[in-house]
């Protein structure tokens, strides 16, 4: 893997302005999930910085259309706008992939929920592996053929250094068995990004259309990490004191998510993980970096797909 890695010119600082500085997305159409808190709002605002015609899929509409008319305001480009969207929620997500019309260029996988209590869907889905990964693959499988249509399309999903506590545990995904872990929960979702990008690069290649993932870094102090102070046990490298954590703000945050929708220096790579703007080196044991071989594992990703198409069929 190492000498076939990729790297850029960026790094743990750049921000989400920096790797696209001067990348022109005109006519480009992206959509970006969770768009209206935290690292989605910074990658939407350098998605259309760049030019791009921006949608925010987002829960609270309120709150999406004031970020739609702050990006607006700073970056002069108004074809942004918002579109509502609750991945735990399979009539939503359905709802805004049969809306879309004509193209779709970059899709950004962003949403997601964190070492939430034990909570449950209709369907009896634990919720973390519901809105993070489920929600995500029936919103990219519904837009396949927008994104075909395209031509080159990308595909980005925010995983998680997290997904080195976890792999996904095929006989018992919904904790209907073992006992409920939120931060077990967690990883097990991020894991399933990751595997997600790796079939799909494989499935869709011939359709132009690639699929990456992320760690975009520990960002203090967003929506995400809401459920933290509820929690008696969360791990101790959740801590600001972890020696193996880069803890960044919110525009450095979202710059390996603008990297892999819009750079030109990514053109063409598929199903990786990258982190600090570079694809990641394997895990190692002790360290809070890197990337878990059974986050890349082809037969996991495969039966994975598998077993998401089955669960939103039902």
């Amino acid at each position: 893997m190492d000498s076939n890695r990729i790297v850029t010119p960026f790094g743990p600082q750049s921000t989400a302005s920096d790797v696209l500085a001067g990348v022109d997305l005109r006519g480009k159409r992206a959509l970006v999930t969770g768009g209206a808190s935290g690292i989605g709002v910074e990658t939407a605002r350098a998605l259309a910085s760049a030019g791009a015609e921006v949608t925010l899929a987002v829960r609270n509409l309120e709150a999406g259309g004031q970020v739609a008319e702050d990006i607006i305001v700073n970056t002069g480009n108004n074809r942004v706008t918002v579109a509502p969207l609750d991945l735990a929620d399979r009539v939503s997500v359905r709802t805004l992939a049969e809306s879309w019309d004509g193209p779709l260029h970059l899709l950004v996988n962003n949403a997601g929920v964190m070492a939430t209590p034990l909570t449950r869907t209709a369907e009896g889905w634990e919720l973390q592996f519901a809105t993070n990964h489920l929600g995500h693959f029936a919103l990219a499988t519904g837009l396949h053929d927008a994104l075909a249509t395209a031509g080159g399309a990308r595909i980005v999903s925010v995983s998680s250094v997290g997904h080195i506590n976890a792999g996904v545990d095929f006989d018992d995904i919904n904790f209907e068995r073992r006992p409920y872990d939120p931060w077990i929960a967690y990883g097990q979702s991020k894991t399933a990004n990751v595997l997600f990008a790796v079939e799909a690069g494989k499935r869709w290649a011939a359709d132009g259309i690639t699929a990456n993932a992320l760690n975009p870094g520990r960002i203090p102090m967003t929506n995400l990490s809401r459920h933290i102070g509820d929690l008696a046990a969360a791990p101790a490298s959740f801590e600001p004191t972890s020696t193996d954590v880069s803890w960044k703000n919110l525009e450095q945050g979202a710059a390996t998510s603008a990297l892999l929708a819009g750079s030109p220096l990514v053109e063409g790579v598929t199903g990786r993980y990258f982190e600090d703007c570079a694809e990641a080196p394997p895990h190692q044991a002790g360290i809070r970096r890197g990337v878990a071989a059974y986050a890349l594992d082809p037969e996991a990703a495969a039966r994975l797909w598998q077993v998401s198409t089955d669960l939103i069929a039902g």
